[in-house]
């Protein structure tokens, strides 16, 4: 069945709020943590971010799918990645005379499940007080009941491993097999612009799997380690904590970004606990405690590390700190050439104030 401008929609939230729209995507039923992004472009980019993996987006821009979609040049992965999509305003036909195809035929090839016509700002509205929480989006099944049954069904995100789903399944490399440096991903759900920011910097990059053993890692002999972003609850990866623990004590610069952020954390041994809404969106204020610099970031993730506890910690020290809410954005691990960030340096399409962070991570490896 194809989807129309009256073909209609339903969402569910998990507390039994119910909204009405029009479909768009595939026609469907589909489940997940709804939560929502206030970027005013990088729609794409968003979708395909695996870290949003079981997740529904609510996209609190008024229009999106005015420009299309570019394949492969702004995807952050090779597949959507996104458990479904909620917006205002949605349209079919692009302006961009160099889009390769529309986001409705995009999301609607990848299986998505998608409502428009929703009053979005009462929905944030809504989070922002009650909190994230599952919800379900349905264009097929429209008694309450049975929604209910369908929603039951979707996992909570609290406790939920989604990295080795997500991540590659295969080593490969990227970048220039002569350059002066070799860093090792570990990928848990790394996005191509991250890989890019360290290729552009003239380093070769082997990728290894979520559940890769250090030994094999190590193997390669790379000149420093990096933990990537990626989905799911960060306190139930103990893989992943064993993993960045031997790379700390190789000695060899580590750095992580957002999960690999509470990865490396948690080796210090700090605790995550799932926020009441997560940051999401490109317009962050973050402070450099080191630098006395703030910085406007982008941002994606439903966990964090505890402050109380990296505040006391012999460990790690506090170097980065969100100005909106007072939460850690970074961390140095004392003794060791290992540091991390919350938000995302890489920041595409925006902003870039914090790429330097790659700069410092090839210095530490020179």
């Amino acid at each position: 069945m194809k989807i129309t401008e009256s073909t209609p929609a339903v969402l569910l939230l998990q507390d039994g709020t119910l909204f009405h729209g029009k479909a768009l995507g595939k026609i469907g039923t589909h489940g997940g943590e709804i939560c929502f992004n206030t970027g005013m472009t990088g729609y794409q980019e968003i979708y395909t971010d695996p870290s949003y993996a079981g997740q529904v987006i609510i996209n609190t821009t008024a229009h999106i799918g005015n420009y299309g979609v570019m394949d492969a040049q702004e995807a952050e992965s090779n597949q959507v990645q996104i458990a479904g999509m909620v917006c205002n305003e949605f349209s079919s036909v692009n302006s961009r005379f160099t889009a390769t195809g529309s986001l409705q035929d995009y999301l609607e090839n990848a299986g998505i499940v998608g409502i428009s016509g929703i009053d979005t700002r009462a929905l944030v509205r809504h989070i922002r007080t009650k909190g994230v929480m599952n919800c379900l989006i349905s264009s097929e099944i429209f008694d309450i009941d049975s929604l209910q049954k369908e929603l039951a069904k979707v996992p909570d995100m609290e406790g939920l491993e989604l990295s080795s789903q997500v991540c590659t399944q295969e080593t490969y490399f990227l970048g220039d097999e002569n350059a002066e440096l070799k860093v090792a991903v570990l990928d848990l759900g790394v996005k191509k612009s991250i890989l890019s920011n360290l290729t552009d910097r003239g380093c070769y990059l082997k990728v290894f799997p979520a559940k890769t053993s250090y030994d094999e890692i190590a193997a390669w002999q790379p000149d420093g380690y990096f933990v990537s972003n990626g989905p799911g609850d960060p306190a139930v990866m103990p893989y992943a904590v064993a993993t960045v623990s031997q790379f700390l004590a190789s000695d060899k610069p580590v750095f992580g970004i957002c999960l690999g952020h509470q990865i490396l954390a948690q080796v210090c041994g700090l605790s995550t606990y799932k926020m009441h809404n997560g940051h999401r969106g490109l317009n962050h204020p973050v402070k450099n405690l080191e630098t006395g610099l703030s910085e406007i970031t982008s941002q994606n993730h439903g966990f964090a590390v505890r402050m109380e506890e990296l505040s006391v910690s012999s460990q790690a020290t506090l170097t980065h700190i969100n100005l909106n809410d007072q939460t850690v954005e970074g961390l140095r691990v004392n003794g060791k050439k290992a540091f991390s960030v919350q938000h995302h340096p890489e920041a595409s399409p925006g902003p870039h104030d914090s790429r330097y962070l790659f700069d410092q991570f090839i210095g530490l490896m020179k």
